[in-house]
């Protein structure tokens, strides 16, 4: 019987093969949202990883993987969220530190999970000398290592050419639609954006359930931070059960005068619903005592305690997520997941 003659460089051996042919994906969280990641791991099939997060006394924060990473598409998930004890900014510097770490040990491919981008409503020039911070973000989470980002709804569609790198954003619609269809009348409903700019998305999303739209001529005073006056009503609304849809709920002025206006007008019922329940300074407050009968949110931030009310149903955004994650790391259409309308 012949030898099978000595190894040559140019024929690679099983052992070769199989490291050429094997991917790895592994999930890590940083502290800001840990429940959301570990739903998002047991829809994946997989254990998350440990980053060893740790501060210094002065508050420096400090990240090092439990395992070898080399060689593996590695997703950060981190949503921008400012809770009691820890900043929007400490959020971030976190997965900044998260991904320089992954990119420092020699991860294939990076991938910074954030479901709430942290600056997004900074993404213009309003006046003059002031920052384009959601720019400014996107600039740092490219230097530190990140090679692709995953969001979800953004605050502005424009944000996603803030980046060299490729964005994956993605939307909560399916989720909510599936949502009022299970527990909405829609065949008297009305979709209601709190203000013109929003009248885009409100409009996707009353074809989407085969309902009217409607929109709340508002102005906000010069000068006056986190205050609005809602001017009136462009629309029919009267008799009619109202769907207040906006992509954020922050301090809740917007929302609230929205729902007193949309009464005034006649309508029968008012609830809202909005993608990322930031519920800022006396948000709770301003919700507890409006015409609002729900708020439908979604786990992009964190919803803790002392900002839970019976009114308020919280949707889990870890399906389609989780889906996006499997899509990147396949290499698959991630907006097929969405059947295209997730762009814009």
């Amino acid at each position: 019987m012949a030898s099978p003659g000595p190894h040559r460089p140019d024929q690679p051996d099983d052992r070769m093969r199989e490291a050429v042919t094997t991917k790895r994906l592994h999930l890590y969280s940083g502290s800001s949202h840990p429940a959301l990641a570990g739903e998002i791991a047991d829809r994946l099939h997989i254990s998350l990883g440990e980053p060893n997060l740790r501060r210094f006394a002065n508050g420096e924060i400090h990240c090092r993987y439990d395992e070898s990473i080399r060689g593996a598409d590695v997703f950060i998930l981190q949503t921008h969220s400012g809770e009691e004890g820890q900043s929007v900014n400490d959020s971030l510097m976190e997965q900044l530190i998260m991904v320089d770490a992954a990119k420092r040990a020699s991860a294939k491919r990076i991938t910074a999970v954030c479901p709430y981008y942290g600056y997004s409503r900074q993404d213009r020039k309003a006046e003059g000398r002031e920052p384009i911070t959601a720019k400014l973000v996107a600039d740092m989470l490219s230097a530190a290592g990140a090679e692709r980002v995953v969001s979800v709804d953004l605050h502005s569609g424009q944000i996603q050419g803030f980046f060299d790198v490729p964005v994956d954003h993605l939307t909560a619609m399916p989720i909510q639609v599936a949502y009022l269809r299970a527990n909405t009348d829609l065949a008297n409903l009305v979709v209601v954006s709190p203000d013109s700019g929003g009248v885009k998305a409100a409009k996707r999303f009353a074809n989407e359930v085969g309902a009217d739209l409607a929109f709340v001529n508002k102005y906000r005073p010069r000068g006056v931070a986190n205050e609005v006056v809602a001017a009136n009503i462009i629309g029919d609304v009267e008799g009619r059960n109202c769907l207040l849809l906006d992509d954020m709920i922050d301090t809740a002025s917007t929302i609230c005068a929205a729902a007193d206006l949309l009464h005034e007008e006649g309508a029968v019922d008012v609830f809202a619903m909005a993608t990322h329940g930031v519920l800022s300074g006396h948000a709770i407050d301003r919700l507890k005592a409006s015409m609002l009968t729900k708020v439908v949110l979604t786990n992009t931030l964190p919803l803790p305690p002392e900002k839970q009310m019976p009114n308020i149903e919280v949707l889990s955004v870890a399906p389609i997520i989780a889906q996006a994650i499997e899509s990147v790391f396949a290499d698959t259409s991630v907006s097929e997941i969405f059947g295209g309308r997730n762009q814009g």
